[in-house]
């Protein structure tokens, strides 16, 4: 097998292809055009989305040439979900989205050399389209009965489903018809979740064009109990910062269960079989060291955030509990981590006492006196004594944070107003 195909099998990459042993025959003849699909359904792409991002780097760095399409039309229209029909959100807002996630996407990928990137959006050939040269040059190729075994249909007829969502397998196939005759793209890559999508621009351009493609699915990511990975109690993680911040992401990472560490960094992490195989002997003789997470929060948090920020929140993170400076921590540092470790606010004359309650450390006042009369109260690391403190500008961080901490695990942040 192609030693690309090899790896990424190895990374657990490929849940679905078309035909792995003449994909690996196509690879081994030189640089291939490929794309890979996002549909702006947010201002921000997640973490299942980054699957496939890495992966296109990955298959960029092996010498292939990456087209990376964003759906400025598809994104109108929406793929069939089982939980029932989208919102149709308006053209602006979904072009205002294309533009931001265009910009996310970018950054992962090198669009120098000769096999640079390429971003395209699907609005361009679709727009100007007209609906009878839709049907008969697209439609006439898809029979009805084939599209109404699809899994997600089948489970939304009952229900009902609008013939706008039912039709969106013929414009995704469309994309890919469209890019192999403009661009000479051989190869999709997508989801699982998309894999019959996929499969229909393969089978479309075979039927209309007479010309074999390739395709190929990967995984979707799961935790220990099965439940979909990249989603927290507060929602998904996401790669615009203002959304997720990197403080968050970088424990969402941390936090990856042991029985499921190694399946990530595979698919997240550019270290190679050895490195990885090492973390995972150290993850079963000494899980407690927690070291396969640490690297998998790393690495992530760079791809995404850089490694000035990844540095930042690790120290962030050691601050809070006692084991840094966190005069050292930057205003902006301090705010996103504000968010995530949760807290509230104070007024100007408040006490030391009032701090503790709207950080969240203790439930009242008099939990708060006992903490500090038992030294385990901490402001900003350092052990109150004083229950009847004011606090001022000058005793706090950046003149407003305090970092208020019961004992050594119970965190909270209090803003002043």
């Amino acid at each position: 097998m192609n030693a690309l195909l090899e790896d990424l099998k190895w990374r657990g990459l490929i849940a679905h292809s078309t035909d792995l042993d003449a994909l690996g025959a196509h690879l081994d003849e030189g640089s291939v055009k490929f794309y890979v699909g996002f549909d702006p359904t947010a201002k921000s792409v997640h973490t299942g989305n980054l699957v496939q991002i890495l992966l296109a780097k990955r298959l960029q760095e092996a010498g292939h040439q990456p087209f990376m399409l964003v759906g400025g039309a598809t994104g109108l229209i929406g793929d069939p979900k089982e939980s029932g029909e989208r919102v149709m959100n308006s053209k602006e807002l979904v072009h205002e989205w294309v533009e931001q996630i265009r910009g996310q996407v970018s950054r992962f990928l090198s669009f120098e050399g000769s096999n640079a990137a390429t971003m395209v959006n699907n609005y361009d050939w679709t727009a100007q389209m007209s609906v009878l040269d839709f049907l008969r040059d697209v439609g006439k190729h898809f029979p009805v009965n084939r599209m109404l075994a699809r899994d997600v249909v089948a489970r939304r007829l009952e229900a009902g489903i609008s013939y706008t969502e039912f039709s969106y397998v013929l414009l995704q196939s469309m994309d890919y018809r469209e890019l192999n005759r403009r661009h000479g793209i051989t190869l999709q890559t997508g989801g699982s979740d998309q894999w019959g999508n996929i499969a229909a621009g393969v089978e479309l351009i075979r039927r209309s064009d007479q010309k074999r493609v390739h395709a190929m699915a990967t995984p979707l990511l799961t935790k220990a109990d099965g439940t979909k990975f990249g989603k927290t109690e507060s929602g998904t993680v996401w790669l615009d910062p203002e959304l997720t911040s990197p403080y968050a992401m970088y424990q969402f990472f941390l936090n990856a269960e042991d029985a499921k560490v190694i399946d990530y960094l595979k698919v997240f992490s550019f270290r190679g079989r050895e490195e990885i195989e090492a973390l995972q002997q150290a993850t079963i003789e000494a899980p407690f060291r927690r070291e396969a997470q640490r690297a998998l929060a790393d690495d992530v948090t760079d791809l995404v955030h850089g490694k000035g920020e990844r540095e930042a929140v690790v120290a962030a993170s050691a601050a809070l509990f006692g084991r840094g400076e966190l005069q050292s921590l930057s205003d902006q540092t301090l705010s996103s981590v504000a968010r995530e470790v949760g807290g509230g606010t104070f007024e100007g004359d408040a006490t030391v006492v009032d701090a503790l309650v709207a950080a969240g450390v203790v439930d009242s006042k008099g939990a708060a006196r006992r903490a500090i009369g038992e030294g385990g109260a901490y402001l900003n690391n350092e052990r109150i004594e004083d229950p009847e403190l004011v606090l001022t500008p000058e005793q706090l961080l950046h003149g407003r944070f305090a970092v208020l901490r019961r004992g050594r695990k119970t965190v909270g942040i209090a803003e002043r107003v």
